[in-house]
């Protein structure tokens, strides 16, 4: 058994790695990371999911549901960590499966994914505790800073964290953004991270203070000038797992049940066939049994 499957089943268990094997791994994830577009493609079939923030033994639940990586080709969009108990052991297990089957699992951004947010709402705070000190917390927000902006999934269904932007027309001017660096304030890198959709036709303020709300017709328009039938997107907590808008332009997909243990919602991730038929598998939080007992309280609350 090599290294890196030992350290998969280690991780499995919800046990964390040693210092030295994170930074080992960081460096291995980034040579593969590095080498992603920011429109990363990806061939059906695949499952997608949405948030997980930490919630390990709820993303247990959803493999149970869906399948093993790499039995089943995976597509996650981003928020791995914060809120949870478990963003250590989440974040480092996907990872771990990335570098492992490269082919068969992709990761990209969510607005969570950043050295600024993750100081507020849980993820340093957490390496800290369980490490003692600052350096898994860097190499994994060193890490974060080479994850994709969005997914292409056989040309014709986008899937990105947040959303739309008013400085994106193309996906072509998503490919030449310089994502290696910490998520900006504001720009279009900032938007796809934290925009939203809403039931208007044009663009909006969002209430985060960051990213754009947008409506039906800018969907509409993006969608038919480059060439795509869906956008598939996380960001928002939706009771029933998942929410379809624009008369099925776009989709939230949400898989952290009982989301900051307490929301009472499902979960849901989208699987896709080869022909693009989807199917929801809806699936609820991990029974209290089975859960290890959490070592912090929660984060501060911010429910968006």
């Amino acid at each position: 058994m090599s290294d890196l499957d030992r350290q998969i089943e280690q991780l499995r268990r919800c046990e964390p790695l040693k210092e030295s094997e994170v930074k080992a791994l960081c460096m291995k994830a980034m040579e593969i990371l590095v080498e992603e577009s920011n429109v990363q493609r990806v061939d059906a079939p695949v499952t997608i999911c949405g948030d997980i923030h930490g919630q390990f033994y709820d993303m247990k639940e959803l493999f149970k549901v869906g399948g093993n990586c790499p039995q089943t080709n995976y597509l996650f969009m981003g928020d791995f960590v914060d809120r949870g108990f478990y963003s250590v052991e989440t974040f480092l297990l996907l990872l771990a499966l990335k570098v492992r089957y490269p082919d068969r699992i992709t990761l990209i951004r969510g607005n969570h994914e950043s050295r600024q947010i993750t100081q507020v709402y849980g993820f340093y705070d957490e390496c800290v505790r369980k490490y003692g000190s600052v350096n898994v917390w860097r190499y994994c927000t060193d890490i974060f800073d080479y994850l994709s902006l969005s997914a292409l999934i056989d040309q014709r269904i986008f899937c990105v964290h947040g959303g739309l932007s008013p400085h994106i027309k193309t996906l072509d001017q998503i490919r030449v953004i310089d994502r290696k660096q910490e998520v900006p304030h504001d720009g279009p890198m900032c938007d796809l991270l934290w925009s939203d959709p809403e039931d208007i036709d044009d663009w909006a303020i969002s209430p985060r203070g960051a990213g754009y709300l947008f409506g039906g017709e800018v969907v509409s328009k993006f969608n038919r000038d480059n060439k795509i039938e869906l956008i598939c997107r996380a960001h928002q907590l939706v009771m029933e797992g998942y929410k379809w808008m624009f008369n099925s332009q776009l989709v939230t997909v949400w898989s952290a049940p009982n989301y900051c243990y307490r929301c009472g919602n499902v979960a849901a991730i989208l699987e896709l066939d080869e022909h693009l038929n989807k199917k929801f598998a809806v699936f609820e939080a991990a029974p209290q049994e089975e859960r290890g007992l959490p070592s912090k309280k929660p984060a501060p609350d911010y429910f968006l």
